[in-house]
């Protein structure tokens, strides 16, 4: 830390701020990663690769019980910028088995209120796979969102750069 402090003062308020927040960043997503791995939501387990790049997270998902989804794996994907936590995770469905979902377009994209608009720093990856689950759990119809031919081809890559609509919320 003397370290830090020396080298604060020889620094742009710029660097010297990433220089403080990263350590604290890293931190955060340990603790967090620790968390979710030993006390996850029902169904919801951290890949067993992760740990190597804090920045990028693999967690799979088994559709909970009594649901249209039960049984069924999924593979979400987080992707955490610089500004986490005060920034939300990118986070999207990959991998061969895409949920059938409403709120859940065909490339991976889930249109989910705290992953963008909502977001606070107080929640926490554990927070988002709780809400995912719900969300998967509370669905009576497996369904695409009626816009999801349109959405696919012509989308931005990362789904925070989407401006969302929230309108439903009955799924």
């Amino acid at each position: 830390m003397a370290y830090l402090m020396r080298r604060i003062g020889e620094c742009s308020p710029l660097i010297c701020l990433v220089m403080i927040a990263f350590p604290l960043l890293q931190r955060r997503l340990q603790k967090e990663l620790m968390s979710l791995i030993k006390e996850p939501p029902p169904g919801v387990v951290v890949d067993s690769d992760q740990g190597e790049n804090l920045s990028l997270w693999t967690i799979n998902m088994t559709g909970a019980e009594g649901t249209l989804y039960e049984g069924e794996h999924f593979t979400l994907q987080f992707k955490f910028s610089p500004k986490y936590p005060f920034d939300s995770p990118e986070v999207t469905f990959i991998g061969p088995n895409i949920p059938v979902h409403p709120h859940v377009y065909s490339n991976g994209h889930i249109c989910l209120s705290i992953l963008t608009d909502d977001w606070s720093p107080a929640l926490s990856v554990q927070t988002v796979c709780l809400s995912i689950v719900s969300m998967l759990s509370s669905c009576k119809e497996k369904k695409r969102p009626p816009d999801n031919s349109f959405y696919v081809k012509t989308c931005n890559k990362n789904p925070k750069k989407t401006k969302w609509w929230y309108h439903d919320d009955t799924v």
